[in-house]
C-alpha cells in the first residue's frame, strides 16, 4: 500500500491483495471447464460467492485482532443458527488455516517460513529503495528467522488458538504444542 503499487491503487487501499486473489478466483470461475458452480441457482452461488468473499478478506493480517476479538466475545453464547456468528466461524477458521504454518513440524514448517521471510525481506528492501516506511517485522536487519517466529507465535498464533481452542476443546493439543515451539527457536 505505502508504495502505491497497482494493486493498492486499483482497490483503494482496501486488502489489496486479497481482494485481487478474490477478483482472480472468479475470474478462474468463468471458464466453463471451471466452474464447478454452473449448475446451481443463482441465489445459491451469489450465497457462496459472498462467503468466499469474506473468507478470503479476513486473511488481511490487518483486520487479524479485530475477527478474534469478535469471536471472542461470542464464544460463550455462540449461535449455530446466527448467521453472523457461522460467518465469523468461517473466517476465524479461514485464519487458521492460512497462518498456522508454525503448528506444523519444524521440517515442513522451515522450508515455508524462508519462502515467507525472503518476500518481506524483498518487500522491506523495496521500502527501503523507495524511501518508504520500512515494515519493521519485515526488516531483515532487524529480525531473525527465531525472533520472527517467537514473536509471530506469541503475539498472532497463540491468541488464535487459544480463542479457537476455548470452542473446539479438543484443540487444546495443538495450542500446547504451539507453547513449546518458541523453545526450539530459542
Amino acid at each position: 500500500i505505502n508504495a502505491q503499487t497497482e494493486l493498492a491503487l486499483r482497490y483503494n487501499d482496501i486488502s489489496p491483495l486479497e481482494n485481487h486473489h478474490c477478483s482472480i478466483a472468479f475470474r478462474i470461475l468463468e471458464d466453463p471447464e471451471c466452474n464447478i458452480f454452473r449448475n446451481l441457482p443463482t441465489s445459491t452461488f451469489r450465497k457462496i460467492r459472498e462467503g468466499i468473499i469474506r473468507c478470503i478478506l479476513a486473511t488481511d493480517m490487518a483486520r487479524h485482532n479485530e475477527i478474534v476479538n469478535q469471536f471472542r466475545e461470542i464464544v460463550p453464547y455462540f449461535d449455530s443458527t446466527n448467521k453472523a456468528h457461522i460467518n465469523l466461524l468461517s473466517m476465524v477458521l479461514i485464519k487458521v488455516a492460512d497462518i498456522s504454518n508454525e503448528a506444523r513440524p519444524m521440517d515442513v514448517a522451515e522450508p515455508w517460513l524462508d519462502c515467507l521471510l525472503a518476500e518481506f525481506f524483498q518487500q522491506s528492501d523495496t521500502e527501503k529503495l523507495e524511501g518508504l516506511p520500512v515494515t519493521p517485522f519485515m526488516d531483515r536487519d532487524k529480525i531473525t528467522k527465531p525472533s520472527s517466529q517467537c514473536s509471530f507465535i506469541g503475539l498472532v498464533l497463540l491468541p488464535l488458538f487459544e480463542v479457537l481452542g476455548s470452542f473446539f476443546p479438543d484443540l487444546e493439543k495443538l495450542r500446547l504444542n504451539l507453547r513449546m515451539i518458541p523453545d526450539l527457536w530459542e
